[in-house]
């Protein structure tokens, strides 16, 4: 066994395992009485509760702004309770965040917005609940200071809760959580619609672009399609690809094959080894094999390619994975960042893809 595998432990290997996982994989767990509700929301009804050191405040302005940024994605919207709606949206925003439970490992709980037990300052968590149920879906919006009195006094603002408060909607008002709960509830069309319009912005229809991947949204392959003829958008939307069926795999081996450009090869064997991963399909493995065995291939694709060879494990993989480890070790250069993933890309492709071996 090469020096490389007694440094690194275990722990890194399962790291890399969870790291994987699709964040939407818990959504297999909703009934089929759920997954009809989720398709069928049309209505939102947004609930908002504001809170400062001195009590509940009034919440208004921060259900206005949720149910403008709603109404973004086409979703009707009512404030009150008595009026017919399919899904309750909730907004706790506080000056002072208290933790109310611990999120599952996994899934939303491992994405940057997922809520922090370490943040103590100014915070909105976002929950939905359906049929009366409250769902494990939560996010957290954070101001960009946790000291709420110090920020106050810099901003020259008389009351800290009131301040803190008018930052949390300003956050609010830029975070994406229409998109985030359009792809929750399994609406494409919806962000289909957002990545047609003019008016959305390059950042904004990367996300997107993202999303309908994570979806696997077959309807959305046209789409992505168009998408790679911009320089900006052709990157996500080759990963998206590699989160949809097989049709794409012909397309991203000839791009994978055929560009120039390093950050497009490197998202297209990233897709290839997403869709290799899904379906199953080892047609993907010796394209990447070759590019793997290049020694013109540049290291950030190269870290891609073995990602990507370590989700579709086969024993073609295990010598080339092996033969390029021995190389990378011969190579000492401590303050490397992008050596030091290629490295831990290489590691983690050859026990998937070596332990697969054993046992098949």
């Amino acid at each position: 066994m090469p020096p490389f595998f007694t440094v690194i432990g275990s722990t890194l290997i399962l790291s890399f395992c969870c790291a994987i996982l699709p964040a939407w994989a818990y959504r297999e767990h909703f009934t089929s009485e759920q997954k009809s509700q989720l398709e069928k929301i049309q209505t939102v009804l947004i609930e908002a509760i504001a809170l400062t050191d001195k009590g509940r405040t009034d919440s208004a302005s921060l259900a206005n702004t949720a149910a403008e940024r709603l109404k973004e994605v086409g979703y009707q919207v009512v404030l009150d309770h008595s009026q017919p709606h399919d899904v309750l949206f909730r907004i706790k925003c506080e000056q002072h965040k208290t933790w109310e439970g611990t999120t599952s490992a996994g899934g939303d709980a491992d994405l940057p917005d997922a809520p922090s037990r370490l943040w103590k300052g100014p915070a909105c968590q976002l929950t939905y609940i359906l049929g009366g149920m409250k769902i494990k879906w939560q996010k957290e919006v954070r101001t960009e200071f946790e000291d709420v009195v110090a920020a106050a006094q810099a901003a020259q603002a008389a009351d800290p809760g009131v301040y803190a408060l008018s930052k949390l909607q300003e956050a609010l008002e830029k975070y994406e959580f229409p998109l985030l709960l359009a792809s929750e509830w399994g609406h494409p069309d919806r962000l289909l619609k957002l990545l047609d319009s003019a008016d959305t912005s390059q950042t904004r229809k990367i996300k997107i672009i993202s999303l309908l991947g994570e979806m696997q949204a077959d309807e959305a392959m046209p789409k992505l399609k168009a998408a790679l003829k911009d320089r900006d958008l052709a990157k996500q939307a080759l990963v998206a690809m590699g989160n949809l069926g097989r049709e794409s795999i012909p397309l991203l081996i000839e791009i994978f094959n055929t560009t120039t450009q390093v950050e497009v090869q490197a998202a297209a064997a990233k897709g290839l080894g997403q869709i290799g991963g899904i379906a199953g399909d080892a047609s993907v493995v010796l394209p990447l094999l070759a590019k793997l065995q290049d020694p013109k291939t540049d290291w950030t694709v190269l870290t891609e390619v073995a990602w990507a060879l370590g989700k579709i494990p086969d024993k073609r993989a295990i010598q080339p994975l092996y033969d390029l480890d021995k190389k990378l070790q011969a190579i000492y250069e401590p303050d490397n960042t992008i050596l030091k993933k290629l490295k831990e890309a290489v590691f983690w492709a050859i026990k998937q893809c070596d332990t697969w071996d054993q046992y098949s």
